[in-house]
């Protein structure tokens, strides 16, 4: 392989992982933007996200050879099922931890994240047991040859699906009532009070949103590694989080480029260097690009947009 279908191939592994790590980061970048908490939690949600989607498919009993407009059904079933799930999951969350702590100090709800984040990883491990849960090979295993590089009808379904929502989310946000209605909660709640906005419910949207994105990228991430287990929320919530700082935390536009940045880091990191060192790669650039801009590279948040 030359050094320019490297390139491509590397980029086109970079940009499927990077879409899935935005659609987590936009998680944490709506709930930073609207109430300024770091919901560590979240990563969580991602991993039970998969899971959902995996009980659909157990439940249904597709295999691997699985092909047809059934599959698309069951695939359809399985990403409402997950978001839904993992929506009402959100909205307990922020309505049995969050929202008691809403005036208590920010040390206060953190630790709550993070022992949130804790009980969902062990609820997780004990329903489904400690071991590797596998995804079966449900979209067809089609290739095309562009550049050098392959690219597989899965990764385009990745790329699709996750920009679709991402543009979307970005439509609900600056065109629509609710959206506003966000966006001025992240500038001035109490004003917001002032003025009617059900600022409770609007917290509550946020979280059910963000959980839903996040949910959708489990059922992609459990597509495309076939491999799931109850540590990945950890580690892939890590690096949305990252992901979310990096484009700018609080600021939905930088959470996808975020993402998608930190996923070509890595995809680089694993073709250049080895997969062993794509995380320290992504990170030493990450560390470099805040030490210069620690606004992140787009750094304006939700609420100067309302």
């Amino acid at each position: 392989m030359t050094a320019g279908q490297l390139f491509l191939q590397q980029l086109a592994n970079g940009l499927t992982i990077g879409a899935i790590y935005a659609l987590i980061a936009l998680g944490y970048t709506m709930v930073y933007g609207v109430i300024q908490l770091i919901n560590f939690a979240h990563g969580e949600v991602f991993m039970v996200g998969a899971y959902l989607a995996l009980t659909i498919l157990s439940l249904f009993g597709v295999g691997y050879d699985a092909v047809g407009w059934s599959l698309l059904g069951v695939l359809a079933l399985c990403a409402i099922a997950a978001m839904g799930g993992c929506g009402l999951l959100g909205l307990g969350i922020e309505r049995a931890a969050y929202r008691p702590l809403r005036h208590a100090p920010r040390l206060a709800a953190l630790i709550t994240a993070i022992g949130v984040s804790f009980i969902l990883q062990n609820a997780v491990m004990l329903c489904y047991g400690a071991t590797d849960r596998h995804f079966p090979s449900l979209i067809p295993a089609i290739r095309w040859q562009i550049g050098g590089a392959t690219i597989t009808w899965l990764q385009v379904v990745i790329w699709l699906s996750s920009g679709a929502l991402m543009v979307a989310l970005q439509a609900l946000v600056m065109c629509t009532q609710l959206g506003r209605a966000m966006r001025a909660v992240a500038q001035d709640p109490k004003a917001c009070w002032l003025l009617g906005i059900p600022v409770d419910r609007v917290v509550a949207v946020t979280f059910v949103l963000g959980s839903g994105l996040a949910a959708f990228g489990g059922l992609l991430f459990g597509l495309y590694y076939n491999t799931i287990n109850f540590h990945d929320g950890y580690s892939m919530g890590l690096k949305a989080f990252t992901a979310a700082v990096l484009g700018g935390i609080g600021n939905i536009p930088g959470a996808m480029v975020g993402g998608v940045v930190l996923g070509i880091l890595e995809g680089l990191g694993a073709g250049y260097l080895s997969a062993q060192w794509k995380n320290v790669f992504a990170f030493v650039v990450l560390v470099g690009l805040l030490l210069f801009k620690p606004t992140g590279l787009l750094g304006e948040r939700v609420a100067e947009r309302a």
